[in-house]
């Protein structure tokens, strides 16, 4: 990272007068098969990736031994009042959410034992494994319910403005100068992807596709056609192009109904932190999946750029961002003036070796907000999932939030029924096909912006090596097996 960003940067120990009242963790999916074959799975690397996170945060919050403790969580059998897991209805992200929790809370042995009336004791099966059900997130609710088999970024955000946004970003001067100054860069190693990417698809405007193909298979693919095209160098700037393609479609300080899946995010960290402060609430670890774009997007909006261009980045696999309340307090029910919020980030699984790391949100030169700061902060770019905000916002009018503008729904309806007379059956037939309409021109936009069509074409010779803008970072190098 940059030098601001390095004196910034710090590993969290806390104090002896601090109390840990709760946390928020939000994290992308461990390493994966590549996006171009569906369905996406979850690999053995992906899985001890996110295990071994689990595992650091559970050293972190819930060992009995550790000063970060969260206070009065259950260290050996989880308390399902006290957790609240979520993941989008993704076998990438469910299954990522789930061995999590096995470092979270590992087997706990004749811990996890009943004894019966009649005097048998009976051990949990696997050792006492431990069941913790991740719940299913809802597409608004929880900002971008996107599939990992998904390659455009706004697939699933549910939000019609979002998706104009992004899609303003295919006409921006940016873009357009990039699409065409890395044009033969991409043609250049087109014979390593030529069997999935066609000549007029291997431009920038795939350039995360093609970047997931290839990162994909430097991890897996002990052998690749012409692989000596991927020099470090062609490696690196396939990761640079991708960052500033994803950033763009993510972000935009102009637009940011763009980055709507971190606004609901951020509607949801106060919310659920919040209930850690209730004393009538027992919850005091929220832990959510998500995909890469909720970090761009959420990084954006906090101002998290300005501390780092690394901030701009798609976050390694197993990245983790976590919003830790504690209080200085001794009291039991500490008052919202004793409460603060810190931010921390791991770029990739987080360990001994690669701990989370604090760093401050919104421009604020302190990395420890107090809580009606962080709350004032937060709500300025929060949107609350399928409110009337968020509808607004999003200028969505239909489904979930039809109830928000019911003249326009009995309009649309009365409409639909008397319209130019027509009967039901003849309107009936007209909306099927319109749905219809509707269906294949979204498959249409998805193909054109994941580049995914099928076909061959002749090899090209390998030209210059296009070079990215100054100023573009990224958190790692390409040679890491957890890059995007």
């Amino acid at each position: 990272m940059h030098t601001k960003a390095l004196l910034l940067a710090s590993i969290p120990t806390a104090t002896a007068a601090e109390t840990i009242l709760g946390a928020y963790i939000f994290s992308r999916h461990g390493d994966r098969t590549t996006k171009a074959y569906s369905p996406t799975k979850l690999t053995a690397l992906g899985a001890e990736q996110v295990y071994l996170s689990g595992s650091w945060y559970r050293s972190r919050y819930i060992d009995e031994k550790s000063s970060t403790r969260i206070n009065g969580i259950s260290s050996d059998l989880a308390d399902l009042t006290e957790l609240a897991v979520t993941a989008p209805a993704d076998n990438v992200l469910q299954g990522s959410a789930g061995f999590f929790l096995q470092g979270l809370y590992p087997p706990a042995g004749s811990v996890n034992s009943q004894k019966l009336a009649n005097g048998t004791t009976i051990e949990a099966p696997l050792s006492g494994y431990q069941y913790i059900p991740v719940n299913s997130a809802t597409v608004t609710s929880r900002g971008s319910n996107q599939a990992e088999s998904s390659a455009w970024l706004q697939g699933n955000s549910g939000c019609p403005a979002a998706v104009n946004s992004s899609q303003a970003y295919f006409q921006s001067k940016e873009y357009l100068e990039l699409l065409g100054s890395t044009k033969e860069f991409y043609q250049s190693l087109l014979p390593v992807y030529e069997s999935t990417f066609p000549s007029e698809s291997a431009t920038f405007k795939n350039a995360y596709s093609i970047f997931d193909y290839i990162h994909v298979s430097t991890i897996h693919n002990a052998s690749i056609p012409s692989s000596n095209l991927l020099t470090p160098s062609n490696l690196q700037t396939l990761s640079d192009l991708a960052n500033i393609h994803e950033f763009g479609l993510g972000y935009n300080a102009s637009s940011p109904i763009r980055a709507v899946a971190g606004s609901v995010l951020a509607s949801h960290i106060v919310s659920t932190l919040n209930s850690s402060i209730s004393s009538s609430s027992s919850q005091k670890l929220n832990i959510q999946f998500g995909p890469y774009g909720t970090f761009g997007s959420f990084f954006g909006l906090s101002q998290l750029p300005a501390v780092s261009p690394d901030f701009t980045a798609i976050v390694d696999y197993a990245s983790s961002m976590t919003f830790e309340l504690f209080t200085t307090s001794s009291s039991s029910s500490p008052s919202e003036n004793e409460v603060f919020v810190r931010f921390l980030f791991a770029n990739g699984t987080a360990s001994d070796s690669n701990p989370a790391k604090v760093y401050p949100l919104f421009g604020q030169d302190k990395t420890e907000l107090p809580w009606t700061t962080f709350v004032s902060e937060m709500n300025k770019i929060a949107l609350e999932g399928g409110s009337k905000e968020w509808c607004d916002a999003c200028g969505e009018k239909t489904g979930q939030c039809a109830d928000y503008y019911p003249a326009e729904s009995a309009g649309v309806a009365a409409a639909a029924k008397s319209g130019s007379g027509m009967s039901n059956a003849v309107a009936g037939v007209i909306g099927a096909m319109v749905t219809l309409g509707v269906v294949l021109g979204l498959q249409a936009l998805i193909l054109g912006v994941g580049g995914l069509r099928l076909t061959k074409r002749r090899k090209q010779d390998p030209s210059e090596v296009f070079q990215v803008p100054a100023g573009k970072t990224s958190f790692s190098d390409t040679s890491s097996t957890q890059k995007a």
